[in-house]
């Protein structure tokens, strides 16, 4: 049960002598973190942790088409300040029980319009809320972010689908970069990042840019002003006339955009702009202030919505064998990965691209050589069901018929891709798309979509998106591509924003110098054991298997161990890493009294001792995998043992290069 406790501490009128002389300052419950805000002669935020200046004073106002300005030199009329502190929730997150946590302080203006912001322990954010309730356009919205230093950037720069770097093409963008690591000052000018962005601060400080609550208006992305260390957010414009293109013609392609970014109708609250604040890298992964500071559920029972692993047919390229038949998108192939998923207790499989007809956008066309209503009827009889793929323009189009008819023939949910990009028209899509699946009690996983915004909390059915570099890229990428260095920088960038369709799980795995791209045979870069790691290190209650049957088959026991794992935790903890460099996470399973450790390193071998202090007083079992002697030449080399541990004792373990271990502990049953 949610218990609510909400102290008001004051509220102030304000006279405006009064609010043309103070600044405003508001601490963390811990009193660690303090923003302060000057009302004048703009408004301006500023953050600073144990009295060291991490955000200087930065101006922030919404301006409408109509020339009015939110913030800027408006006079305050009256504050308001409240202490929170409540419990949330979480049934399909990282952690199952949340503590909300913060001191508040809001700004109201005579022009119908707030500005409020929280300071939590682990960082601060604000957000306008406009109390007009008529009609009116969005012109423009400063969000500046002047940093304090010029700390070391993780930049996850847009990639435009030309050369052609203008804002417009980078606006359109599949959010899936690696990390380009550099001083704040050295930012490239002509380039968008998107979010979320880390910089570093003096003491090991890290500050993570990203934002919460977006809904129908434009994401933001950043890019570098003039001045020395400050970023400024970007928005795209909204589309005005968008036409049909694309890969496999599913995209929408913006042709011309509005004037102004965004069109509301009526009161609303606006976006979260988060500044995330860590003393210790470990504490990254695990931040839930998108979350948080997301709208709550609007499923009232969700009790419908199961979470699970997934056979996966497009990475491995269909890539069955030992059959006797051909196969390929038709009904003996899904039969055969239904059989799979079956034997190893795997929730769905999917149908991705193909399965409809190509070129017409219309998913109520299905290729002759699939039977639907047979396949779904198959996987019932073996407690397995059906997802399938669907890309935008076919999906926007036909919404409500093709959420109706699916559902109703049992169809359990879609993956939704093709989307690119994060205007106004874009976000409002995606929870359009999330209500009328929720409707009709379909899961949905987005591809080809912009970082989680906490939209997840709001329509729970949504249990995973992409906006990942995943390991997809190793069935094109060259031998100079990085994945592993990736692995170990994503988990503290883009996970802290939520989970992240990665899809993990590749059977081929080669060292440094003997990766090569295979679009039917793929391999990962690292070891085996790191493809078991990344089902615990990373958030994804969605989970994919994504090589053959058979090669699963072959390697039976990582398979079952990968099954086994579950995606539903009641509580995330990361027990050492650094940005990078490496991660190590605990995860005790939701549904039984059980723990998992995943842990993976970069390129770099490593010694970890870890001391099993989490778990409660007793005796458990151990079933570790860990890289073999030579995995560092052969990364497919792994040891399996068991053995019986009792709590607080160390666990000394050594990471070949690229390598990783994972680790089931349970209980002894007296």
């Amino acid at each position: 049960m949610k218990r609510w406790y909400l102290l008001l501490l004051s509220v102030l009128l304000i006279h405006a002598s009064f609010g043309q002389k103070s600044p405003l300052a508001v601490c963390s419950p811990n009193g660690k973190l303090q923003l302060t805000v000057t009302l004048t002669p703009e408004l301006t935020w500023s953050l600073s942790h144990n009295g060291q200046a991490l955000i200087e004073p930065s101006p922030i106002s919404i301006t409408l088409a109509d020339s009015t300005v939110w913030g800027g030199i408006q006079k305050a009329k009256r504050i308001h300040r409240l202490a929170v502190n409540r419990t949330v929730e979480a049934p399909f997150y990282r952690n199952r029980t949340l503590t909300d946590q913060c001191n508040t302080l809001t700004i109201d203006y005579a022009n119908q319009v707030s500005v409020e912001f929280r300071v939590y322990d682990q960082g601060a954010a604000y957000r306008f809320v406009s109390h007009r309730t008529d009609a009116y356009q969005v012109a423009r919205e400063e969000a500046r972010f002047r940093f304090a230093q010029d700390g070391v950037s993780y930049c996850p720069y847009s990639v435009p689908k030309s050369k052609d770097l203008s804002f417009e093409n980078q606006y359109f963008t599949t959010f899936e970069n690696h990390y380009k690591v550099a001083p704040l000052s050295q930012t490239e000018r002509q380039r968008l990042i998107f979010l979320p962005l880390l910089v570093t601060a003096d003491s090991g400080k890290r500050v993570c840019i990203t934002e919460s609550d977006l809904r129908s208006y434009p994401g933001m992305f950043l890019n570098p002003t003039d001045a020395e260390c400050e970023l400024r957010g970007v928005f795209a414009p909204l589309p005005e006339e968008v036409v049909q293109g694309g890969s496999r013609q599913l995209q929408g392609v913006v042709k011309t955009r509005k004037s102004y970014l965004a069109q509301i109708e009526g009161s609303r609250t606006f976006p979260w702009r988060i500044a995330i604040v860590s003393t210790c890298d470990t504490e990254l992964p695990v931040n839930d202030l998108v979350y948080l500071l997301a709208e709550p559920s609007r499923i009232e029972n969700p009790s419908w919505i199961e979470p699970g692993k997934v056979a996966w047919e497009w990475w491995n390229d269909w890539g069955l064998y030992h059959v006797d038949f051909k196969a390929g998108v038709n009904n003996a192939t899904y039969k055969h990965y239904i059989d799979f998923a079956a034997e190893y207790g795997i929730e769905y499989i999917i149908l991705d691209a193909g399965w409809s007809v190509a070129g017409v956008a219309d998913l109520m066309q299905v290729v002759p050589e699939i039977d639907l209503t047979e396949l779904v009827a198959y996987g019932k009889a073996r407690n397995v069901g059906l997802i399938l793929w669907a890309g935008y323009w076919a999906f926007h189009q036909n919404m409500e018929q093709v959420c109706a008819h699916y559902a109703n023939l049992g169809i359990r949910g879609f993956k939704i891709d093709y989307m690119d990009r994060d205007d106004q028209q874009m976000v409002e899509f995606c929870e359009q798309a999330a209500a009328t699946c929720a409707k009709y009690h379909l899961i949905v996983d987005f591809h080809g979509v912009y970082k989680p915004t906490g939209l997840s909390r709001t329509y729970p059915n949504i249990l995973n998106y992409e906006g990942v570099n995943g390991l997809e890229q190793m069935k094109w990428a060259g031998n100079s591509f990085d994945q592993v260095t990736y692995d170990v920088t994503l988990p503290f960038i883009r996970q802290v924003a939520g989970p992240m369709d990665y899809t993990p799980g590749a059977m081929r795995n080669s060292a440094r110098r003997g990766y090569q791209p295979n679009y039917t045979e793929p391999m990962s870069q690292g070891t085996r054991c790191r493809q078991l790691a990344l089902y615990i290190v990373l958030d994804a209650p969605l989970n994919m298997m994504s090589d053959s049957p058979e090669n699963y088959r072959r390697e039976e026991e990582c398979a079952r161990f990968i099954a086994g794992i579950p995606t539903l935790w009641s509580q995330s903890r990361v027990l050492q890493g650094e940005v990078g460099e490496y991660i190590v996470m605990a995860r005790h399973a939701a549904h039984a009294n059980q723990w998992f450790l995943g842990g993976i390193t970069s390129w770099t071998s490593r010694e970890v001792a870890l001391k099993l202090d989490f778990l409660p007083a007793g005796t458990y079992n151990l079933t570790l995998f860990r890289d073999g002697i030579n995995a560092d030449r052969i990364a497919q080399d792994y040891q399996r043992s068991t053995q019986q541990i009792q709590a607080g004792e160390t666990l000394t373990l050594h990471l070949a290069p690229g390598g990783g271990f994972a680790a089931q502990i349970e209980p002894v049953v007296p």
